[in-house]
């Protein structure tokens, strides 16, 4: 059973950059689809950035396009989102999550089994 746990977070100035880290234990990530969510105090959860071989695509919402990078290391068994160019909008917790590559269709937090506890990214000045 995979186990993810994030790391990475932090605070940092509007315009700064932070790139956060996912490591899965007790499982491969190959064959698995991924995605970093976040959630924002009053807000529900929402992706950010996914995933799939499966799909053979890449998702990024449109609030972070151009700014953030998702990218992977199968050797490490581990995933990462690069942040670029923040905003005080981008504050929240920071999720990983993962979910077996046949089951995955949409970058939608319903979709994804496995999930990391979460870490704080705040961006203000």
């Amino acid at each position: 059973q995979v186990q993810l746990v994030e790391s990475g977070g932090g605070l940092v100035q509007p315009g700064g950059s932070l790139r956060l880290s996912c490591a899965a234990s007790g499982g491969t990530l190959a064959h698995r689809a991924v995605g970093w969510f976040r959630q924002a105090p009053g807000k529900e959860r929402e992706g950010v950035s996914c995933h799939s071989n499966t799909i053979g695509s890449t998702y990024y919402a449109d609030s972070v396009k151009g700014r953030f990078t998702i990218s992977r290391d199968n050797v490490k068994n581990m995933v990462y989102l690069q942040m670029n160019s923040l905003k005080p909008e981008d504050t929240a917790v920071y999720y990983c999550a993962a979910v077996l590559s046949y089951k995955f269709r949409h970058c939608d937090y319903y979709a994804m089994d496995y999930w990391g506890k979460g870490t704080l990214v705040t961006v203000s000045s």
